[in-house]
């Protein structure tokens, strides 16, 4: 079944892949209809967490994010099958650094280096200018999906412009086989996704109770590399710029949870600027905290 779905997939995603953007962005406009419109997807998730994370905002304020995130999402949906195809100065052009003076700070002191995002705009289109301006190799961990044939083209996707991407399961393994390389890396960690609820950090994070991957912070810690927070700002449909920011220089010098509480609170700060390019339709908050024994 698995490969049955796929095959009969796979020639749209490659008719929608090769796409203008021009027409492109008429065919999000289309699916942002029928998606939000005609079948109203996800929209009391949606409504709920715009409504939870600001509750100081007005009906009409939240229905403007709500509005405007169900035609950022179209377009995130279409711009990540488009990223199967891009070109590499396409890419560039479309996501690229508005600095790098860090970056090339900690690459001439030979420092491995951890990129800590969210869902924010199109990460998708970031890597082959973190290839072409810096002096690092990229490498995403990501969560393998069920689907081997969905699988395989999301890997052959993302590691099209000297990207490499790391299992979930085996990032510290893969990590410690670059503490003595001459390459220099740096690897990717998406932090805003869900975690089981006992094996978390808890903070505040958009006014809610927020459970924390421990994965950034402990890594981190273990092998002493520095955190860069990536930025991640929409200029304008299909055009984002990315900002490197450091968050810590020397993690294995920092309290427990210090890490994790800063790059959550750093997305927070991107999110309140721009909340429309941020993933709303996830369950993010559905787990509670555990209550603390006594």
């Amino acid at each position: 079944m698995n490969a049955l779905i796929y095959y009969i997939s796979l020639p749209f995603i490659y008719l929608i892949s090769y796409l203008p953007f021009s027409l492109l962005y008429i065919l999000s406009d289309f699916l942002n209809f029928i998606l939000f419109t005609i079948v109203g997807y996800r929209k009391e998730v949606i409504s709920t967490n715009l409504k939870n994370s600001f509750p100081n905002k007005t009906e009409q304020e939240i229905k403007t994010i709500y509005k405007a995130f169900n035609s950022f999402f179209c377009d995130w949906i279409l711009e990540m099958i488009k990223a199967i195809t891009i070109s590499r100065a396409e890419s560039i052009k479309r996501c690229h650094f508005t600095d790098t003076t860090i970056l090339d700070q900690l690459s001439k002191e030979n420092k491995q280096l951890i990129f800590v995002m969210g869902h924010m705009g199109n990460f998708e289109f970031g890597g082959p200018d973190v290839d072409k301006h810096t002096n690092y190799k990229l490498s995403v961990v990501y969560k393998p999906l069920s689907n081997p044939y969905f699988d395989a083209l999301i890997k052959k996707k993302r590691t099209r412009h000297n990207t490499g991407i790391i299992p979930m399961r085996a990032v510290y393994k893969e990590l410690l086989k670059t503490k003595e390389s001459k390459e220099l890396t740096a690897t990717t960690f998406i932090a805003d996704q869900t975690p089981p609820k006992n094996n978390a950090y808890w903070t505040t994070f958009l006014n809610q109770d927020t459970p924390v991957f421990w994965g950034t912070e402990n890594i981190a810690k273990k092998l002493n590399y520095p955190v860069i927070y990536i930025s991640i700002k929409r200029v304008k449909r299909g055009f984002y710029e990315m900002t490197p920011e450091l968050l810590c220089e020397n993690p294995k010098d920092t309290k427990l949870g210090e890490i994790s509480e800063m790059h959550t609170k750093r997305l927070e700060q991107d999110i309140i600027k721009q909340p429309e390019i941020w993933l709303w339709s996830h369950r993010r908050w559905k787990h509670q905290r555990p209550i603390e024994k006594t």
